[in-house]
């Protein structure tokens, strides 16, 4: 990483650490929710940027991890601070596994296989064997945490900043993980899978591992969400969600690690601004928004700054 690189970097994280004492807690709940889907679309990316493979049910696995933290929170007493591994743990077994008989799917067919997931999902979360623990209908109400030690912050402060924290901590571990040998063969599956195994690439054990590790990341995503909104129950998990997920890391843009924060303004926002425009056709309005950065920014907003970028140095040079 580049000193200017580094400098960009120091002050975006001080902005971030500023953010919650100048705004309400009301938009530090919104920017918490940024955070969270920022995580979410990051796995996302990983599978479909970066390997090629398209998921229309992520929100099944949001769903899986906000339901393993409210179980153990509320269950059984767990920290919440510790129910994120064990979420993330739980999805990263259930991506790889699905990711296994996915193997045999390809495009269309595998979107429409996750697409089945996250449809039934949230039915079989309301289903009477497992409705002592998940609450069924009525979902699962757990408490926002305090500060600890003392601190004074509000609930609303503390979680953006312990959400602020392990979205630092999975963006340097995807960005590690992207940049080396495994990153590489997800890129060279997803450019031509032909050429990848000629190269000696095991196709399949890490087209399920991407499938795992995205699994993992929209599992701790899952988890933060649920302890952020203080609340899980089977109809906030529909399919409508999977399909924002996959808006999501269009508008940020493919195969990039910021456009997963890009994505997550753009989903977070947006429907409130629609909302605000029109109390009537919100929706309309939001797909009228939708359609204007896909057109005006084919390559997302991750894409669109880079080419800008370009074009900066290269007149700078010029000059």
């Amino acid at each position: 990483m580049s000193r200017r690189q580094l400098i960009v970097l120091a002050v975006v994280l001080a902005l971030a650490c500023a953010l919650p004492f100048l705004v309400s807690n009301y938009r530090t709940f919104q920017f918490t929710l940024v955070l969270v889907y920022a995580i979410a679309l990051l796995g996302l990316n990983i599978l479909t940027g970066y390997n090629g493979q398209i998921s229309l049910g992520h929100g099944a696995f949001y769903a899986i991890g906000a339901y393993c933290t409210a179980i153990l929170m509320d269950k059984f007493g767990v920290p919440y601070w510790a129910t994120l591994p064990v979420a993330g743990a739980v999805c990263l077994v259930a991506g790889f596994l699905f990711g296994l008989p996915a193997l045999r799917l390809e495009g269309l067919y595998l979107a429409l296989a996750t697409f089945a997931l996250g449809v039934s999902l949230p039915q079989l979360l309301k289903n009477h064997h497992v409705e002592k623990w998940t609450g069924g209908v009525q979902g699962i109400v757990i408490s926002k945490p305090d500060a600890p030690f003392g601190l004074p912050l509000s609930p609303d402060q503390w979680l953006y900043f312990f959400s602020l924290a392990v979205a630092i901590l999975m963006f340097a571990l995807a960005r590690n993980l992207l940049r080396g040998r495994i990153g590489r063969a997800m890129v060279a599956i997803r450019d031509h899978h032909i050429a990848a195994e000629t190269m000696g690439v095991d196709t399949a054990m890490v087209k399920s591992l991407s499938f795992g590790v995205s699994a993992m990341y929209t599992g701790v995503a899952g988890a933060l969400g649920a302890i952020a909104v203080q609340f899980v129950a089977p109809d906030s998990f529909n399919i409508f969600l999977s399909i924002v997920f996959l808006v999501g890391i269009v508008v940020g843009g493919l195969a990039s690690i910021t456009g997963a924060i890009y994505g997550a303004l753009f989903i977070q926002f947006v429907p409130n601004i629609a909302d605000e425009l029109s109390k009537a056709a919100p929706w309309a309005i939001f797909g009228v928004f939708l359609i204007l950065f896909v057109y005006l920014m084919p390559a997302g907003v991750a894409g669109a700054l880079r080419m800008a970028l370009a074009r900066w140095q290269a007149k700078r040079q010029n000059d």
